[in-house]
């Protein structure tokens, strides 16, 4: 399965990724009740039948129903999606957190399939595949040289459970070229990116979704850092596009007393359904900060919402993306599958965070980060628009606002600097590869810990890559400090994962350097 390349990408989880719900509502048959002789039914064969048979050319009735369905949707909500048959595997992998195929994260890298890192675990990792180790054959298809998109690959690598591949690799280091066969196998797509203790008593757990294999992850992280002396967390859920509900509901669980409220879900008859705490949670004594930002959505938007309203934590960052619609998907029985609207959800003190979205017009509904940044309101909290009419109390009586997402209680604002990376990304990326590809031996031999502390300190590999922006970039050397931020993190992705990535950004994360701030005014 082909990983995103780095982190620096934003999320899009909020187009497909937001889906919660699906574990609440039974059978999700109930979704289409049409009997076989409603009057409806028979008007769409009768349709059907006529085009079929007397359209004067050739056309696809299957392509017609596709469209007829996502015109009817699209008088919906945002939320409410029809999936093709072609898109509902990867959509429904992401969200099980697995996938059968070979385990590995891989980039093109001059037309030829790189692996980045073995899966943990993972069948590759298993048979002595290795990083920077090229892949030029699957069976008997060649796989280098052909111009092939990232998103095509997945077919030659995964398959059937227990199925074999034939794997033809060059491996650089030892300019070796041998065959590997991979039995095929289940192989997990993480949901939290990193977990390490910050400090003798600051824990950081990074959660990039809530899937079925979240909560597990999740628990395992928190007890290790418990057991690492962990008195304080840091929740991160930036970015998070969401998952299921129940699966927040569990994780919120561990932080709150029993039978405090969770939230609430009310369908058009009016029914509502309510979830507690139990007294399961290993963590309602410890001291907890949520990290949230334009990006972090539906599930991720319940937590937040949940532990804001029973004054448990501090929620900080920016206002979050404002998704408070519950789905349920249905299989259409051709492969293809619909997500309808059938709930919205309210926070304990019963604010709906659902922004405003008018029909036919979702395609804009997706877009609000420009307008965010445009009025000001990810660089100002005085920007964000609050609804007075809209406002609730707390428990403790803080004052919480309904109508579009969640405003967090310390506000951060965006880091321009963020950005600027888009302009480098391509190279910074492709010669961060080609460095640890050339010094591998060599930068292996590295912990995080001596990386973060000494990479690069003379600078050698900051004026080497300038070397390859000459005349690119009149503007090169007023971005220094950047630069070299940004070229030490793509070096750390490729060589420790996620876990450099994460431990690299955080030396001058905005949100990090605020929870310390906290901790420190607290001692």
């Amino acid at each position: 399965m082909n990983k995103k390349n780095t982190p620096f990408y934003l999320s899009i989880a909020v187009v497909f990724g937001v889906v919660i719900g699906l574990s609440l509502n039974g059978n999700s048959k109930s979704l289409l009740s049409f009997s076989k002789k409603s009057s409806q039914e028979q008007k769409i064969k009768r349709l059907i039948n006529f085009i079929e048979n007397d359209y004067v050319d050739n056309v696809s009735t299957d392509n017609l129903l596709d469209g007829a369905i996502r015109e009817m949707l699209g008088e919906l909500d945002p939320h409410s999606v029809y999936i093709p048959k072609e898109n509902l595997q990867a959509i429904q992998e992401n969200m099980q957190g697995k996938f059968v195929g070979i385990g590995v994260q891989f980039r093109l890298i001059s037309d030829t399939i790189t692996v980045i890192q073995p899966i943990k675990n993972g069948p590759s990792i298993k048979v002595g595949i290795k990083a920077g180790d090229r892949i030029l054959m699957a069976n008997k298809d060649t796989l280098f040289g052909k111009n092939l998109f990232s998103n095509s690959i997945p077919k030659y690598l995964k398959g059937a459970p227990n199925t074999k591949v034939n794997l033809q690799i060059y491996r650089k280091s030892n300019d070796s070229l041998f065959n590997v066969t991979v039995t095929r196998g289940n192989v997990n797509i993480k949901s939290v990116d990193v977990a390490y203790m910050i400090n003798d008593s600051l824990g950081y757990i990074k959660l990039n979704r809530f899937a079925r294999n979240t909560y597990t992850e999740f628990k395992s992280s928190l007890n290790d850092l418990l057991k690492n002396g962990m008195t304080n967390l840091v929740l991160d859920l930036r970015g998070n596009g969401g998952g299921f509900i129940d699966i927040a509901n569990s994780i919120v669980d561990e932080f709150l007393e029993d039978k405090k409220l969770i939230v609430f879900t009310k369908n058009n008859k009016g029914i509502v359904n309510k979830s507690f705490a139990t007294k399961k949670g290993v963590f309602e004594n410890g001291g907890l900060y949520v990290l949230i930002d334009e990006e972090s959505a539906s599930a991720s938007e319940i937590v937040a919402g949940a532990l804001q309203d029973n004054d448990k934590g501090t929620i900080i960052g920016r206002r979050s993306f404002g998704k408070g619609l519950v789905q349920v998907e249905m299989d259409l029985g051709d492969g293809s599958a619909v997500r309808l609207t059938t709930a919205r959800y309210y926070t304990p003190t019963g604010r709906s965070i659902q922004k405003p979205y008018k029909k036919q017009t979702n395609k804009n509904y997706f877009r609000e980060f420009e307008e965010r940044f445009e009025n000001g309101e990810l660089l100002n909290k005085d920007s964000i628009k609050i609804v007075d009419s809209l406002k609730f109390k707390t428990p403790k009586g803080k004052i919480v606002y309904g109508g579009g997402g969640i405003v967090p209680d310390v506000f951060v604002p965006i880091d321009t600097t963020d950005y600027m990376h888009r302009f480098y990304f391509n190279t910074l990326n492709d010669f961060a590869f080609e460095y640890v590809d050339n010094n591998r031996k060599k930068l292996e031999k590295w912990t995080i810990n001596a990386f973060l502390d000494n990479f690069d300190k003379d600078e050698k590999v900051y004026k080497k890559y300038l070397k390859t922006l000459k005349n690119k970039n009149p503007f090169a050397n007023k971005t220094k400090q950047s630069i070299q931020k940004y070229l030490k993190t793509a070096v750390a992705n490729i060589l420790f994962g996620d876990v450099g990535f994460y431990r690299t950004t955080h030396i001058e994360d905005k949100m990090l350097l605020k929870v310390l701030e906290l901790e420190t005014k607290k001692e």
